[in-house]
């Protein structure tokens, strides 16, 4: 009954916000650069694949429209919504939400209403060598070390593509974003400019051609919002997998925060398997 009731609160809360700047957003296309490297990249993946609860992804399913459209709706000094913002606390605090999911929605709330925390929390989490989830060796030819290693902001949450296993299993999914300028992911995103990564661990390399993969993006500073196509990186984990989508957003600098949603295209055992995800949510600094 509790949960009913928070749901409705949510729904209530969306259908408000959600009339503000993610309901149109426009195809963002971002000019490539021209120095893409030669050698094939590799963007950071975990050892051992995360653990996914579907309880969590489910609350954050039911949840998380509101507090994105507290982003989208500002107050009348332009500022987000601080009424909507307390809303979505007393949402998170609620006890009958699962603690990863809780986590989640408080980062988020975090990074809305304090820039200072956020930047903190975002430098702290950038380098890669320092990342939980990356950890490389360093003898390899094809892995960036020093200032040249991948830069890499994760996404709050990884997920799971339903029946994206050539077997028919699911595929936990992970994505990240880069603040330009930097080479990855190739062609590598200008200042002023975020790379979006989106992989689908376990499957075969992704399908050249596809365009189901969206994230759709919301600059906090300045307002610009767009949705931007993840498409097969032929530098990227091009020839055995695991399929890996990119794209590159013209959403200047500042704070945004993302979801990527849609459909995965991989080739797995002589065929093309095409899965749906179940969309999650990230936040960067530009």
């Amino acid at each position: 009954m509790r949960f009913a009731r928070i749901s409705r609160t949510a729904t209530v809360v969306a259908a408000v916000a959600m009339t503000g700047a993610l309901v149109s957003p426009t195809l963002a296309h971002a000019a490539p650069t021209t120095d893409a490297p030669s050698a094939e990249q590799t963007i950071p993946l975990p050892e051992t694949t995360p653990d996914v609860d579907p309880a969590t992804l489910s609350s954050l399913g039911a949840f998380a429209p509101a507090l994105i459209g507290s982003i989208a709706t500002r107050d009348d000094d332009g500022k987000v919504n601080e009424g909507l913002l307390a809303q979505a606390q007393s949402l998170a605090d609620n006890p009958s939400l699962p603690p990863q999911a809780g986590q989640v929605w408080r980062s988020l709330i975090d990074f809305l209403g304090e820039p200072g925390k956020a930047k903190a929390v975002a430098a702290g989490a950038v380098p890669v060598a320092e990342n939980d989830v990356a950890k490389k060796k360093s003898d390899s030819p094809n892995i960036p070390t020093g200032p040249r290693k991948p830069r890499i902001q994760q996404f709050l949450y990884p997920t799971i593509g339903l029946g994206c296993m050539a077997g028919g299993g699911n595929s936990v999914g992970m994505a990240l974003t880069t603040a330009g300028p930097q080479a990855a992911p190739a062609p590598g995103p200008k200042r002023g400019q975020a790379g979006f990564v989106y992989t689908s661990l376990g499957t075969g390399p992704a399908k050249r051609g596809a365009r189901g993969l969206v994230v759709t993006w919301l600059n906090l500073e300045n307002g610009r919002t767009g949705r931007t196509v993840l498409t097969a990186n032929p530098k990227i984990n091009a020839t055995k997998g695991p399929g890996t989508f990119t794209g590159i957003a013209n959403t200047g600098r500042g704070r945004i925060v993302a979801t990527v949603s849609g459909t995965v295209s991989t080739v797995q055992k002589g065929r093309t398997v095409t899965c749906g995800i179940a969309p999650t949510i990230g936040t960067a600094i530009i």
